[in-house]
This record gives structure tokens, sequence and C-alpha cells, in this order.
């Protein structure tokens, strides 16, 4: 599945989840932790891969004469 259609799925989702009163059904529910499931695999290839950033650059000092 691809990366995108994960998330607009969770989206659709988290949309039905709103208009329910806030409560998944039981076959909602397995999508939904399947779909997470995917997600956070996804995630944890982009640390191991390096390809998150990690904040801001720090500036070296530089003298000024």
């Amino acid at each position: 599945m691809k990366p995108s259609e994960v998330l607009k799925q969770l989206n659709a989702l988290k949309e039905d989840y709103r208009r329910q009163l806030f409560v998944y059904t039981t076959e909602q529910q397995k999508e939904y932790d399947r779909l997470i499931a995917l997600r956070r695999d996804r995630v944890k290839s982009f640390y191991a891969d390096g390809k998150v950033s990690k904040g801001g650059t720090s500036k070296q000092n530089v003298d000024v004469t």
C-alpha cells in the first residue's frame, strides 16, 4: 500500500470516528490499528535511514578580527 493511501485512509477513519460520537466499530478499530502499524513502520524506517531532520544547525563560532 502506498504511503499516501495509508494517510488518506487514516484521515477517513478519523472523520468517521468523529461522526460516530468518538467510537470505532470493531472492524474500524482493527483497520485503524493496521494502518497505524504501517505508518509507524514507515516512520521508523525514516529514522533508521537518517531521513529525519535533527533540528536547526548550530552556527560555528567565528572570530572576527
